[in-house]
């Protein structure tokens, strides 16, 4: 079993950063591929970024190319979300996951309970 802790949302304006931040305990984190995936409501979850245990390979949405950076700290048993240049339509709640590396959220076994992340425009 792996818990999983979101933190790090809030409010900002478009434009702003955020970094958020998922810490795991339980079952050895290094492992996991990490993944962050958002939900907005009214949508479908919704593949943000995926990182490797090994932090040798990535994934982004197209979406956020060029604007998150996902990261991962496996001797502090957390993995990140640098946030720039956000917009109004990043707003969702934020949630991180462990499982295989993909884009997929069917293959994560593991979920945190989610933080909510608001752009104002």
């Amino acid at each position: 079993q792996v818990l999983l802790v979101e933190s790090g949302g809030g409010l900002v304006q478009a434009g702003g950063s955020l970094r958020l931040s998922c810490s795991a305990s339980g079952r050895t984190f290094g492992g996991y591929a990490m993944g962050w995936f958002r939900q907005a409501p009214g949508k479908e979850r919704e593949f943000i970024a995926c990182i490797g245990w090994s932090t040798a390979g990535t994934v982004y949405a197209d979406s956020v190319k060029g604007r998150f950076t996902i990261s991962r700290d496996n001797a502090k048993n957390s993995v990140y979300l640098q946030m720039n240049s956000l917009e109004s339509e990043d707003t969702a709640v934020y949630y991180c996951a462990a499982g295989s590396f993909s884009t997929s959220a069917k293959t994560y076994y593991y979920w945190g309970q989610g933080t909510q992340v608001t752009v104002s425009s």
